[in-house]
């Protein structure tokens, strides 16, 4: 993560974010906030839109967690508003893993091998992405 570029660290936390939501059946998949959230994330990697629009969306996504009473989909929307919120900064996309990694536990509870194989997951889909921004 650290040697990544910020448009690296978006692409894969933009992959997690859906992985996450596929996890839970996320049934709201149409929800305008999300489909606004990855398509402000996706054109500043572009340089198309504002770190504030970045930002603003993110917190959008966050009130839909804080307004859902099933723990397991807050979690899940916490994931996809930090991965939305990497475009701020880079650290967003870890704090995304981590909160993955709590689904998981919400979904099979100390289930540690099911915690291991979504880091790995994790791993192999940030290895994955090209960093076109590294020579």
């Amino acid at each position: 993560y650290e040697v990544s570029s910020q448009i690296k660290l978006c692409k894969y936390a933009l992959l997690l974010a859906h992985h996450i939501l596929d996890l839970v059946r996320f049934e709201d998949r149409n929800n305008a906030v999300i489909k606004e959230g990855f398509w402000i994330n996706e054109q500043w990697q572009k340089g198309l839109v504002r770190m504030h629009d970045v930002r603003q969306v993110g917190f959008k996504i966050h009130q839909l967690a804080k307004e859902s009473d099933d723990l397991l989909i807050q979690a899940a929307l916490r994931v996809v508003g930090q991965s939305v919120a990497t475009g701020h900064m880079k650290e967003h996309a870890m704090v995304a893993s981590d909160y993955a990694i709590k689904v998981i536990n919400l979904k099979s509870p100390n289930d540690l091998e099911a915690i291991k194989c979504e880091r790995q997951w994790q791993i192999d889909t940030m290895k994955s992405i090209k960093d076109f921004w590294k020579k």
